[in-house]
């Protein structure tokens, strides 16, 4: 990506202005609930600022956006092992639903977007009375943000704060999920025609394009009956219903949306599935909305989705390590049963001496043939893709901070351990079995259980804790997924499967299995496309919503217990409670 094009994101101006982006904790004291008064920021360092709330933890840390939509589902959890990740509970009340309005996470998260919310706001306000030569491009955009975290607010918490940008009274406004979605649908649709095309005027895949309100209007339709009948005993939603363009219903909304990106000649699915989970991901030609992430100065992405499931002694250098925290449940493992040739669920790495590393016990060495960025002695050791299951192997520390090595110069290859119970092999099983059923809590000599999900690639350049993998938000594989949804909802299960054999058939295994596609279906009903839809999409911030509209978000599982419709929804904080009185706590909270 050529970096003149980009927003300066990283732009410390803003920070300097009278706009105190930072702390949103209580909405009294952020600009939703004040008076802005005359603006000195310019148009593209508010914009800025909006767009900078994507990646500053929001969608990028596993403690944000990903802890409510993934660790309260079937794709994954994060247990409490041994002497690590007890932190009070708070992870393991994501799974167990035992979360409350003064949940840490929960608090966290409503604060990084309704800090979005006023980010987008305050932009809008700023652009619409500027006179730049950009003010259509940015005012539509900085529009389209703040649908974007307006959305995402009422897909967890059911309400969302606003103000009007465009007049004097700074009053604070409720927005309630089953009234704001249609006006959602209608302000995105309405600025689509200010909106640059991906690649025109200068935009990217990390800017809000029209490309990018096309997957959100898409997603806004998929789930809109969800919105408007949340509490839903039966879960039996009618997504059929007659949509806001007459004579239309949800889904053929969601079709036609989701037709346009398919459709239109600008992206193309990976034949290789993991490429759009790389470090070189940002030329992903599946990207249509992305947190752009960088290692820079001021503030580096986030390695967590890469990060958080690798075990401590599961080294790609010397100077790195992973945190042995996060898995996936026997549930979800178990609906790859007879799909573990899928190209999506695992892919082998290939040296360019053609050493493949097979992970399974013939691995004697790997070439030493590539090295930490800016280090000329960190050797790269690059692990396997997707789900990591058995006895795992990999490279072991020397003790003089490197790694053992043949005496031919390549990094050794040994069975491992786990770092803080080293008589415990790094054997990822399936079962999780915990001592108490109902808590997700593993002895020490126990941390080495559950099957770890590999899909992002972890940076190793500066530490562990920072990468320049970029975040999809929306990608050409999401599209068919939804579409194929949208069709079989719509009863066109053969328009259904063609799209979901598309996902199968478009990516291809690695070259040591002849490049072999996914297997075709011959048949569909809704057990099969759920599937399908966890198969494409795992571990990309989408599960809850679409656990809700299957109906199976309120099931007991692993550690989950059977919940409640109210759990659909998280709690508004009570810390917002507290101070903003226009709020009324969500049923069963």
């Amino acid at each position: 990506m050529n970096t003149q094009q980009k927003l300066t994101i990283y732009s410390i101006t803003f920070l300097m202005l009278s706009l105190l982006f930072t702390s949103c904790t209580d909405l009294e004291e952020v600009v939703l609930d004040e008076e802005l008064g005359e603006q000195t920021a310019d148009p593209e360092g508010v914009l800025a600022s909006a767009y900078d709330r994507l990646g500053d933890k929001t969608f990028v840390d596993h403690g944000g956006v990903f802890a409510l939509q993934e660790y309260t589902t079937d794709i994954a959890m994060l247990p409490t092992r041994g002497s690590d990740w007890g932190d009070g509970g708070k992870w393991r009340s994501m799974h167990e639903f035992t979360w409350a309005p003064d949940n840490s996470i929960v608090t966290g998260n409503w604060n990084y977007l309704t800090n979005g919310i006023t980010r987008s706001l305050t932009a809008i306000e700023s652009i619409y009375t500027s006179e730049a030569s950009t003010k259509d491009l940015f005012l539509a955009e900085a529009r389209g943000l703040l649908a974007f975290y307006t959305y995402t607010t009422l897909d967890l918490y059911g309400q969302a704060p606003y103000r009007d940008p465009y007049g004097e009274d700074q009053t604070i406004q409720i927005l309630q999920a089953e009234d704001a979605i249609d006006d959602l649908i209608i302000e995105v649709e309405t600025i689509i025609p200010d909106l640059a095309a991906l690649g025109e005027q200068a935009t990217y895949n990390g800017r809000f394009t029209k490309e990018a309100a096309y997957g959100l209007l898409a997603t806004m339709y998929l789930n809109r009956a969800v919105f408007k009948d949340r509490y839903n005993s039966s879960a039996a939603f009618n997504f059929t219903e007659e949509s806001l363009v007459a004579g239309s219903n949800d889904m053929e909304q969601v079709i036609k949306y989701t037709s346009l990106l398919i459709n239109s000649g600008k992206f193309a699915l990976e034949s290789n599935y993991f490429s759009n989970f790389s470090i070189n991901n940002g030329s992903s030609t599946e990207m249509i909305f992305a947190v752009v992430q960088e290692i820079e100065a001021v503030r580096s992405g986030d390695n967590d989705f890469g990060y958080v499931s690798v075990a401590r002694n599961q080294r790609p250098s010397p100077a790195n390590r992973g945190t042995n925290a996060a898995c996936t449940t026997p549930e979800f493992f178990a609906t790859w049963t007879g799909n573990e040739n899928d190209p999506r669920f695992s892919r082998k790495y290939q040296y360019t001496d053609g050493t493949w590393f097979m992970n399974d016990g013939t691995d004697v060495s790997v070439p030493a043939e590539d090295f930490v960025p800016d280090s000329e002695s960190n050797a790269w050791f690059h692990f396997n893709s997707g789900f990591l299951v058995g006895p795992q192997f990999g490279p072991v520390l020397d003790g003089n901070g490197g790694f053992i090595m043949t005496a031919d110069g390549r990094i050794a290859v040994s069975p491992l351990v786990m770092e803080k119970s080293t008589a415990t092999p790094m054997d990822f099983t399936p079962e999780l079995n915990f001592d108490n059923p109902a808590q997700a809590v593993f002895a020490q000599d126990q941390i080495n259980r559950g099957v770890r999900i590999f899909k992002f690639e972890y940076d190793p350049e500066n530490g562990n804790g920072t990468s320049k993998v970029d975040i999809p938000l929306y990608r050409l594989g999401g599209m068919y997924a939804m579409r194929a949804e949208a069709y079989f909802r719509n009863g066109q299960t053969g328009a259904a499967l063609t799209d979901l054999n598309m996902l199968r058939t478009g990516r291809t295994r690695e070259a040591i299995f002849g490049n072999a596609p996914g297997e075709i279906l011959t048949a569909l009903d809704e057990a099969q496309l759920y599937k399908e839809i966890g198969f494409e999409l795992y571990w990309e911030l989408q599960r809850r919503p679409q656990m809700v509209r299957f109906g199976t978000f309120d099931a007991a599982y692993t550690a989950k217990p059977a919940t409640e419709p109210y759990r659909r929804i998280f709690p508004i904080p009570q810390e917002t409670m507290d101070v903003t009185k226009e709020f009324i706590q969500n049923s069963g909270y």
